[in-house]
């Protein structure tokens, strides 16, 4: 059995000339269904006779056009356009083909011939990516979206920061509204611990790549989650990261219009600093979600309380695990830390314990949830040795000794991954903030002026000061 492609025009002219083989026709009229003369009319039906119904299907189908250019040529054509008009459209690159080369193409043609290379898209292909619109979910607490947003929320009264934003899917009600000073993994635990206390545990969070939420390195250690997000697995929350901006628009919106009436509202407030704008958000939420939140299709809230084992002090930390050593030191952070002797530290020698940063600055060395006592030797903040300065050089070392201390203090870099601690009050690796008020100092021309030198005496003034074995 023989599967036939034929078209409409191919079928019809199949049908007439079959009619008219069995006599319900004349070949008159079959010449005019086909509007085709009657040599033509013949001619066809001795094909079909001869060859049956493929004997009816076009014989240049699926054979290169007699006028199409040759490979080698469209080979040459597509090398010069790679080599010279890679960036070139298909109009300029033709003018320039035609211009430079000699080579004569129209403009459709050259842009079929780039397109099969790969060196142009059509209009459809350059078309962005359209992004349907997603229904919201049935309940609240269903799907949290977490975004935070770099702003000058304070107009030039007070330092740029960061607004974290909690959404809830389902109703657009802000469920929590914090003002940090940037977008860290500590700001987002601080947060994080307070929407749970308040609300309770939600079914997912819905955010983007940050690093906080998700390890966006290819070498990712251990099991290759963030701190956030293995704290989050054991409260048994799904953390869910949106693959574009537009995935997440809910919280996106909603931060385009916070940047606009809460940037107005904390102006007419005469709000500056970031405890104040922390003070004040709280009703501002109120008032936003009366405005705008909506009633969800199910009634029901899926938060769930936090159990009694959750402690979300204790899971909130940046934890990682090092070694004891044999002298009851273990190090981290370049930093060196000392166990207090006693017979449970003693048994840890050899074995893995956990170094636990808290948001609140908080550092602890815990087994087995079991704090440790120990010491603290910064290696970076050791004294450097005492400088041997001679007497007539003294005033010049002071003096230089007072511009450095001026200055803002130089402190080396730690470790690459340490986490970023400007939403820690206090803490041992806290970097004292820098002074606005004092300039910087560049160190490189402290301490370089060189003495005048006095100009040359005469012999006779060498002969009175008593200095006459100086005189020429």
């Amino acid at each position: 059995m023989t599967v036939l492609a034929m078209s409409a025009a191919e079928i019809t002219r199949f049908d007439t000339l079959m009619r008219l083989d069995r006599g319900e026709i004349r070949v008159a009229a079959a010449m005019e269904l086909l509007g085709l003369a009657r040599r033509q009319v013949y001619r066809l039906l001795g094909r079909l006779r001869e060859d049956g119904a493929s004997g009816l299907v076009s014989r240049k189908r699926g054979r290169p056009s007699n006028r199409r250019y040759s490979d080698a040529f469209r080979a040459e054509v597509v090398t010069l356009v790679r080599e010279h008009y890679a960036d070139f459209g298909p109009t300029l690159a033709r003018e320039y083909l035609a211009e430079r080369h000699g080579i004569g193409l129209s403009c459709e043609t050259l842009r079929r011939i780039m397109m099969e290379a790969g060196l142009w898209q059509d209009c459809a292909a350059k078309r962005p990516r359209p992004y349907q619109p997603r229904y919201r979910r049935d309940c609240r607490g269903e799907l949290v979206q977490v975004d935070g947003s770099k702003h000058w929320w304070f107009e030039g009264r007070g330092p740029q920061c960061t607004l974290l934003v909690f959404i809830d899917d389902a109703t657009s009600e802000l469920m929590h509204v914090e003002m940090v000073e940037s977008e860290s993994t500590f700001s987002y635990m601080r947060a994080t611990r307070t929407y749970l206390e308040r609300h309770g545990k939600p079914v997912a969070f819905y955010t983007d790549k940050h690093s906080a939420f998700r390890n966006n390195t290819a070498s990712a250690k251990g099991d290759g989650m963030t701190h956030l997000g293995r704290a989050l697995d054991r409260l048994n929350i799904e953390l869910i990261c949106a693959n574009s901006p537009q995935a997440k628009g809910r919280v996106e919106r909603v931060n385009a219009t916070l940047q606009d009436r809460l940037v107005k509202a904390m102006r007419l407030q005469r709000i500056s600093t970031i405890d104040q704008a922390n003070a004040f958000l709280p009703s501002y939420m109120a008032q936003h979600n009366r405005r705008f939140a909506k009633a969800p299709f199910d009634p029901r809230d899926l938060h769930r309380p936090l159990a009694i084992h959750e402690d979300l002090e204790a899971e909130l930390v940046w934890r990682e695990q090092r070694t004891v050593t044999g002298a009851l030191t273990l190090h981290y952070n370049k930093a060196m830390f000392i166990l207090e002797p006693s017979p449970a530290s003693q048994a840890l020698a050899r074995k893995k314990v956990d170094v636990c940063e808290y948001p609140d600055g908080r550092l602890e060395i815990q087994h087995e949830g079991t704090a440790l006592p120990y010491r603290m030797f910064d290696k970076m903040r050791r004294v450097n040795q005492a400088a041997v300065v001679d007497n007539k050089h003294l005033d010049a070392a002071l003096a230089l000794a007072r511009v450095i201390q001026q200055a803002q203090p130089h402190y080396a870099k730690r470790n690459n991954n340490e986490p970023a601690r400007t939403a820690q009050p206090v803490g041992p690796f806290k970097a004292p903030s820098p002074a606005s008020s004092v300039p910087k100092v560049d160190r490189r021309t402290l301490g370089n002026n060189r003495l005048k030198r006095a100009p040359r005496l005469s012999n006779e003034e060498l002969v009175a000061r008593g200095l006459g074995e100086y005189a020429r």
